[in-house]
């Protein structure tokens, strides 16, 4: 029974066509933000977790790549996820453990700065034009919302998350999948440029906002969720590192599941082999589209090859996850304490 006269963390006691309903509502600080603010705290918190996560990401990509449209009999340069980051290790130093790092951090602030920036803005606006209060959770409006302002990040960080899935795949010792070298990030991005245009930038950013949008209607709707049940259900205190942690850790595992496919997807897109057209265009050898790509993955090495690199990159996502998110809730709670100082000041 939910006493009225204690307040209850997400919950409220609603009435709407006169029958009594429980409804949850949000009382994250995201909820406290403008969007600039939230695009700059998102971001912060995305380069935060990205340090730690890259490595395993350098893994997933070349686990992925490994043994690409290769019915059987393919070589196995890396066994496993783990021997792909021993091996990297071993041959390349922390150089090659953290490859990409550069063009990595500057995604991490568009994208995260969008999907956590954008997504509380969008989520109540989504519920203004389906009659529900701002602070209300609703499903459809929490999916809607994550897949929309992840599309726009990956839309717009598109150009380097190319360069840094291409600077990932690359190793001088074990090379799997076609092999570029860019000594720096805007080196990539200026060679990119010269040799296939505007659109060699653009490349793959169809599969990037399927990916985007898969993994953004998933992490935060399921991040809020897991937090709501924790509280409402009395295991955790709303602004405890653990229930920061479990709900992160949830939300991880749910991300890697769904999206796995479409992240093998893009890698593959970002990667393969392009030559000039008759016409002029530059185009890939290998794939027309993201679902042609799929098809071919899904026909040659079965189901399989959607989900290689899955355990890489559940050990990239899931510590990914839960220090972009913990990050996010501290970042953003120390910056609305320093605010409210401010304005008391003043």
């Amino acid at each position: 029974m939910i006493q009225m006269s204690q307040p209850v963390p997400f919950i409220s006691l609603a009435v709407r066509d006169r029958t009594p309903k429980l409804v949850l509502y949000d009382d994250r600080p995201m909820a406290n933000l403008s969007t600039a603010e939230g695009f700059v705290c998102g971001g912060l918190a995305g380069c935060t977790a990205v340090t730690f996560s890259n490595p395993a990401e350098v893994a997933k990509t070349r686990m992925q790549l490994q043994g690409e449209l290769v019915k059987t009999g393919a070589v196995k340069v890396y066994k496993n996820a783990f021997d792909a980051l021993f091996k990297t290790w071993r041959n390349e130093g922390i150089k090659g453990t953290q490859r990409g790092l550069a063009p990595a951090y500057l995604y991490q602030v568009v994208l995260n700065g969008c999907r956590l920036g954008l997504y509380e803005p969008s989520r109540q606006w989504f519920n203004s034009i389906l009659g529900y209060k701002p602070q209300q959770q609703v499903s459809a409006t929490s999916l809607s919302a994550g897949a929309f302002s992840a599309i726009i990040g990956s839309f717009l960080g598109n150009p380097l998350f190319l360069v840094k899935t291409r600077m990932q795949a690359y190793s001088p010792v074990l090379p799997v999948g076609a092999q570029r070298y860019y000594p720096r990030a805007w080196n990539a991005l200026a060679t990119i440029l010269s040799e296939e245009g505007l659109k060699g930038l653009l490349r793959g950013v169809d599969a990037a906002m399927l990916r985007g949008a898969i993994g953004g209607s998933a992490q935060i709707p399921a991040y809020v969720w897991t937090k709501t049940q924790l509280v409402n259900h009395g295991i955790g205190s709303p602004n405890s590192l653990w229930t920061y942690l479990m709900s992160s850790s949830v939300s991880g595992a749910v991300v890697c599941l769904v999206m796995q496919p479409a992240d093998t997807t893009l890698t593959r897109m970002y990667n393969q082999p392009t030559v000039r057209a008759p016409d002029g265009r530059t185009v890939g050898t290998l794939y027309k589209n993201p679902l042609d790509c799929l098809w071919k993955t899904l026909k040659t090495e079965g189901i399989y090859g959607w989900y290689k690199g899955s355990t890489a990159h559940f050990l990239r996502i899931a510590p990914h996850t839960v220090i972009t998110l913990t990050a996010n809730e501290f970042i953003v709670r120390m910056y609305l304490k320093a605010r409210a100082k401010v304005d008391t000041a003043s």
